[in-house]
């Protein structure tokens, strides 16, 4: 990856602390002391993002922190010789285990020489600890999450292999704009996801790919006009889908712990739901087709606007 990255364009060990918004330009402070500036800010910086509450904090100040989703796992990477040894031929694709309160996500990785597995727990007590989202705990209390719950012993095996640390699910659930004038989120920053969908991560390429041939579509950085429509299309092109993907995985959160007020424990109706193509529009989608629509739509919003004769007013032409 880092061959496609010339290597003077990039920094380590910095701190962004502070976004001034100009009128051609984002002046970036770091902890450091150094001031750089840019014509647009992408914001890939997590979870947590300082970019994020830059952008929804002035009109959106309840969408800027991770929401706990009242749930949370302990998680490891085993060797597969190992949990073929527990699961035997269990281990082969990827699986979704359903229970009261407590469910298992288990998978391959590593080209099929490592194990990866969630156990998940239910919470409803909620997450205590506002500046970390995992918590350190002992061996014995991790294993009494499961003990008693009528858990399949073999979860347990697998159980006791894992550090015990307590990972918090966060999501970002209600995020209502990616971008704020010349500053764009993406990534968790923008859609921070639960991982019941094997998507968050690819959600980030997908707006990676999107604002590149966006911005790349500009005549030239100082392009005024074409850097807001640029901005504009990206995150009407990108929000909705990348929102649903997170609804749907918190939906499937709530369906494998047996939580989801329509479905419960009833297998019958859970089912259907996760199989018939349910997932078809994510993992199948045509992400050239929807570069050619995004630049489509970024020159109509050009046009719009040499209409209207406002660069500003971009993101209202078609609001």
């Amino acid at each position: 990856m880092t061959s496609f990255i010339p290597i003077d364009s990039v920094k380590f060990n910095k701190r962004l602390t502070g976004i001034e918004q100009q009128q051609h330009k984002v002046v970036l402070t770091f902890a450091d002391g150094e001031i750089a500036h840019a014509s647009v800010l992408a914001g890939a910086d997590g979870i947590t993002s300082m970019v994020r509450e830059h952008v929804l904090k002035p009109l959106y100040p309840g969408q800027v922190a991770p929401v706990y989703a009242d749930a949370y796992c302990y998680r490891a990477v085993i060797p597969m010789a190992e949990a073929e040894e527990i699961l035997g031929d269990l281990t082969d694709v990827a699986k979704f285990y359903f229970g009261k309160g407590r469910s298992a996500v288990t998978y391959r990785i590593s080209r099929g020489e490592e194990f990866n597995f969630l156990l998940c727990v239910a919470d409803e007590q909620g997450w205590k600890f506002p500046n970390d989202v995992t918590l350190k705990v002992t061996h014995e209390e991790m294993m009494s999450d499961f003990e008693g719950h009528g858990v399949d012993k073999r979860f347990l095996q697998l159980l006791s292999k894992a550090n015990p640390i307590r990972w918090g699910f966060f999501h970002h659930l209600h995020t209502s704009t990616y971008v704020k004038g010349r500053v764009a989120l993406l990534g968790d920053s923008a859609h921070a996801s639960l991982p019941f969908q094997a998507a968050g991560a690819a959600q980030g390429v997908e707006d990676a790919l999107i604002l590149s041939n966006l911005l790349a579509a500009r005549t030239s950085a100082s392009d005024e006009s074409a850097t807001q429509a640029a901005l504009y299309t990206y995150d009407s092109v990108r929000r909705p889908r990348a929102q649903r993907q997170l609804e749907q995985a918190a939906e499937v959160a709530r369906m494998i712990s047996f939580s989801d007020p329509e479905t419960g424990s009833d297998m019958s109706k859970i089912l259907p739901k996760l199989q018939q193509g349910r997932f078809d529009w994510l993992w199948f989608h045509d992400m050239e087709a929807e570069v050619r629509d995004a630049l489509s739509k970024m020159q109509e919003v050009l046009s719009a606007s040499k209409v209207v004769g406002s660069t500003r007013g971009c993101p209202q032409v078609l609001s």
